[in-house]
């Protein structure tokens, strides 16, 4: 099935884009992420790393998209979209109360700040999130470091969150950019346009210089290509804006799709116009808990906390005890929550959206598990969106969301 955020007729879109990775490509989970993982700790120990993280293995029930890692206290956090703290964790350990506003007094956060925090928004940010766990669990319980709130020390070494998470994703840049030999494969004629290196999020603003590339050695030839479009041939760089001057199109013709939200659907979204279509793979998994799971939800729906008040208004002194209708929402809310995993659904917790949802809802028009959805709907077909109130939430049947 295929969810409606905007309608969108598909008789009107002329070019139908795809991103490569976990969208075309769709890697074996969690295999691959296990084989990153190993691979990420393998980087960090050659660089000088205690040997002993070796021991961690990936955990797929772990880590989720859209969580938030603060490099200063080391905390991987779920939010909301106004940067209330849904959940937080340090390392494998989930903070309650107190601890929580040692570190965040408000239980809210300036998303703003990017150079200390960082949304982990992609199917690759998997294993990065779950290393960042792995690293502080380790330093934290080691007993030749000392804990401090921004990082460890030993003797007259200090690592901090910040350097820590630098060392992440240089090893992240080792592991997926390193160059690889792969075999070649007659995969070229299924497309009218291929661009490589596109250097996404900027090729969606000013875009660098367009490139042919030689198919024979994989080089780059020189300068910049102002020619007709070439069926089978491959580009390098470039622009959304070459893009559609290529392809003889404007911004609405085209449907894109894609799995990263800020890269491939935010971007092309607010500075091009295109029609988005995010891949959300975790959607399959979501949708298969709220089904089989929601159903337990119904005995804390019907002990709704407004109904004690149901004859009381402002000039009423009385005030019912709901102390027990609270701890049992929050009792089926959790157990609910662990039914997608540790750190909860990709999509909300409890009642509240999370970060990450709100960016879908806000920014694809479309989106399914895979894009192969496509194929059980015409050319003709009209998605049509849900007449939504405002104020009104929208029923699962209608939308997971």
């Amino acid at each position: 099935r295929i969810f409606v955020n905007r309608s969108l007729a598909l008789e009107k879109i002329k070019c139908f884009g795809f991103d490569m990775d976990y969208t075309l490509a769709m890697y074996k989970s969690p295999d691959y992420e296990e084989l990153a993982f190993a691979l990420l700790l393998e980087h960090l120990v050659s660089i000088g790393y205690p040997h002993e993280i070796l021991a961690y293995k990936y955990d797929p029930t772990f880590p989720t998209r859209g969580l938030v890692f603060d490099a200063l206290y080391g905390n991987l956090l779920k939010v909301d979209s106004h940067g209330n703290l849904l959940v937080c964790a340090h390392g494998f350990r989930f903070l309650k109360g107190a601890e929580i506003l040692h570190y965040y007094p408000n239980k809210f956060i300036q998303r703003d700040d990017m150079k200390r925090f960082h949304i982990l928004n992609t199917l690759f940010n998997l294993t990065e999130a779950h290393l960042y766990a792995c690293l502080v669990d380790f330093f934290t319980n080691c007993s030749r470091y000392i804990n401090c709130d921004t990082g460890y020390k030993h003797g007259n070494l200090f690592m901090s969150f910040r350097s820590m998470f630098q060392d992440v994703r240089e090893a992240m840049d080792h592991v997926h950019l390193s160059q690889a030999e792969t075999p070649q494969r007659p995969w070229r004629s299924y497309f009218d346009l291929i661009v490589v290196d596109t250097r996404k999020p900027l090729f969606f603003a000013e875009g660098t210089v367009l490139r042919q590339v030689n198919t024979d050695t994989g080089k780059l030839r020189i300068g910049t290509y102002t020619g007709p479009l070439q069926h089978c041939a491959v580009y390098s760089g470039g622009s959304s804006d070459v893009v559609c001057d290529l392809l003889g199109v404007k911004g609405k013709d085209i449907l894109y799709m894609g799995d990263h939200i800020f890269g491939d659907i935010l971007k092309s979204k607010k500075r091009q116009g295109w029609r988005t279509f995010l891949v959300v793979p975790e959607l399959a998994r979501e949708l298969q808990v709220w089904t089989e799971k929601s159903g337990e939800q119904h005995p804390a729906r019907d002990t709704h906390p407004a109904w004690p008040r149901t004859h009381l208004d402002s000039g009423s002194s009385e005030r019912p005890d709901i102390s027990s209708i609270k701890r049992r929402i929050q009792k089926v809310t959790h157990e609910m929550d662990m039914c997608y995993g540790k750190m909860g659904s990709l999509f909300r917790c409890g009642s509240r959206q999370t970060l990450f949802a709100n960016q879908l809802m806000r920014y694809a028009d479309l989106y399914a598990a895979s894009f192969l959805n496509f194929l059980y709907y015409p050319f003709s077909y009209l998605f049509r969106a849900p007449p939504v109130l405002v104020g009104s939430s929208q029923p699962p049947s209608t939308h997971p969301l």
